[in-house]
């Protein structure tokens, strides 16, 4: 019985290291990415307040397709929710278009630096207010490291810079500003088809 667990672990591994050669090499496939993580916001003016937001929740997806060897497209979806003193609870819906370049042969084997920048259209939201759309940037920098040639672990920091967005009461008058911009850092996975 031994023996046959030496020889199955065994070949697990040589499968898995023959199916992460050049696993790195996304030119011309489609995945799609699964994220968690945390989202440090911007601090706020509303109700008349200076509004401190905490750190809060931040989890999505998306799409990535390699272009080139180092050039990808992203299209992700993410949504951020967290509380601030006074307690009010805030959250961003982020639909982010961009690009990255995938900084390859790196001295890991495996391991897929990438940097990138693109779009966003934040759609933003408060208890018991109606708070703006508004359209903004990012630039992140992350890693990615294949486990095997279509499944990768993911960990990434993103920078959303925006303009305020107005916050507005039941009535629709005007009654602050909310500042969309954050820091996230996530983590997740990728899987290429």
């Amino acid at each position: 019985m031994k023996k046959w667990c030496v020889v199955f672990s065994l070949g697990a591994v040589l499968t898995m290291a023959a199916g992460a050669a050049h696993a790195e090499d996304i030119k011309g496939r489609l995945g799609i990415t699964g994220r968690f993580g945390f989202a440090v916001p911007a601090d706020s003016d509303a109700f008349g307040y200076r509004v401190s937001t905490d750190v809060g929740f931040v989890g999505g997806g998306g799409l990535i397709y390699g272009v080139t060897d180092n050039i990808a497209l992203e299209a992700d979806v993410t949504h951020a929710s967290y509380g601030s003193t006074p307690d009010f609870g805030f959250n961003t819906t982020d639909i982010s278009l961009g690009a990255q370049y995938r900084f390859l042969n790196v001295p890991v084997p495996h391991l897929v630096p990438f940097a990138g920048g693109g779009l966003d259209i934040l759609v933003n939201g408060a208890d018991g207010a109606d708070v703006d759309t508004v359209v903004g940037a990012h630039v992140k920098g992350g890693v990615d490291y294949f486990i095997t040639k279509d499944l990768a672990a993911t960990a990434e920091m993103k920078w959303v810079i925006a303009p305020n967005a107005d916050v507005h009461d039941f009535t629709g008058v005007k009654v602050g500003n909310f500042d969309p911009m954050n820091f996230s850092m996530m983590f997740g996975a990728r899987y290429f088809f």
